[in-house]
């Protein structure tokens, strides 16, 4: 049965936030808000929980999931980072984007999208997620909680208790996040191309 804590928004409860980190570090799966929508994570290293969260989602090898990081010093520590896509990471972030990028051996290898050996990363522009990841001090492997069969996310906190209380181990209220997904950008080339509009503006890429 999952644990449903309602964290406040602006002002994150200390005592939640670390009781949530716990959780992830004892091997959980959780549900927390972001920018963009709310998402499903796990702690990078737990093999078991991230099959977990490909059960729940029903995600084949070659999805790519997202290390949702705090800072760049983290993003480049598990991606290969040259200036300029250093800079314009800088210039787009924390916000509604998902860089993919060529991952670092930091990366577990059942992480990384079999063939390109890509990993997914960003920052959100979200106070709940950054303070999990500054608790945790590390990424939060990550995936959007769209459930199969369904087009959009989840939005509302008690239809995710309704729906997966007995497949997660902790959903966090956060409040409203809306739905648009990240808009993510290709970064693995010469030139960075954005592979899905979201709520993140592309007339940098236009």
């Amino acid at each position: 049965m999952a644990q449903f804590f309602q964290i406040h928004p602006e002002n994150p409860q200390t005592r939640l936030v670390r009781q949530a980190v716990d959780i992830l570090r004892d091997g959980g799966v959780i549900i927390y808000p972001t920018d963009s929508s709310y998402a499903i994570g796990c702690h990078i290293g737990d093999k078991h929980a991230l099959d977990r969260i490909r059960r729940i989602r029903r995600l084949d090898d070659k999805h790519n999931f997202t290390l949702m990081c705090r800072d760049l010093s983290e993003i480049s520590h598990y991606t290969k980072l040259d200036n300029q896509q250093y800079r314009l990471i800088k210039g787009l972030t924390p916000g509604p984007y998902t860089f993919i990028l060529k991952a670092t051996k930091q990366v577990p290898k059942r992480l990384m999208h079999p063939k390109r050996k890509t990993i997914g990363i960003r920052i959100p522009d979200n106070r709940i997620a950054l303070a999990l990841l500054e608790e945790l001090n590390e990424p939060i492997l990550s995936s959007t909680l769209i459930l199969p069969g369904d087009d959009m996310p989840l939005m509302d906190p008690y239809e995710m208790k309704d729906l997966l209380e007995h497949q997660v181990d902790l959903i966090i209220d956060g409040g409203y996040c809306g739905y648009d997904p990240t808009t993510v950008i290709v970064m693995e080339d010469d030139e960075p191309w954005v592979a899905r509009e979201g709520k993140g503006d592309t007339s940098l890429f236009d």
